[in-house]
């Protein structure tokens, strides 16, 4: 969902730095998606890389791990910026919550976070759909999907998917 909000944004004008799991992932990112630059979230340095990537800081984050993530880009966070909520992996199997420290920021930099799940806007999915048709047939939209084959193979699809493995939407083809 992340490099689909990414390449719309970079579609729009603007300039786009990822967050990923891995080398290859971050290249996926640059050199196929068009993003302005990626950050491995699994190196050691990664924070330092990312406020490097962000020289005037960020004016919108599409929020989809939380966690560490979140409370690391908080403090990156430009004077009325937005943050976009769709999702906080990095909690979903949490014995407890991660407990922000840099919520701060929300109040001192009077950013707007807002939480997003997909049926608030069903009322709009023909246009949305209209939308990334166009930009997938003009080049501006690109998609990668991981497939297993055959239902046996589900389960297998399911655990590279927990553990990061996939690229794109992880898909179970039925033969």
């Amino acid at each position: 969902m992340g490099s689909i909000a990414g390449q719309l944004a970079k579609a729009d004008g603007a300039r786009v730095v990822g967050i990923a799991g891995g080398p290859d992932k971050c290249r996926l990112l640059t050199e196929q998606l068009g993003f302005d630059a990626a950050v491995d979230y699994r190196a050691d340095d990664w924070a330092a890389q990312l406020a490097a990537a962000t020289p005037n800081g960020i004016d919108v984050d599409f929020e989809n791990v939380g966690g560490e993530i979140l409370d690391t880009v908080l403090r990156l966070m430009n004077r009325f910026s937005r943050i976009v909520v769709s999702g906080l992996i990095a909690e979903y199997n949490a014995a407890e919550p991660y407990g922000c420290k840099a919520l701060r920021s929300v109040l001192v930099n009077r950013i707007r976070m807002q939480g997003m799940i997909v049926y608030d806007w069903k009322d709009r999915y023909g246009e949305a759909l209209e939308a990334l048709v166009r930009y997938h047939a003009e080049g501006k939209l690109k998609y990668r999907e991981s497939v297993v084959h055959g239902i046996d193979n589900a389960p297998k699809g399911l655990i590279a998917l927990l553990k990061g493995e996939n690229f794109g939407k992880q898909v179970v083809k039925l033969d």
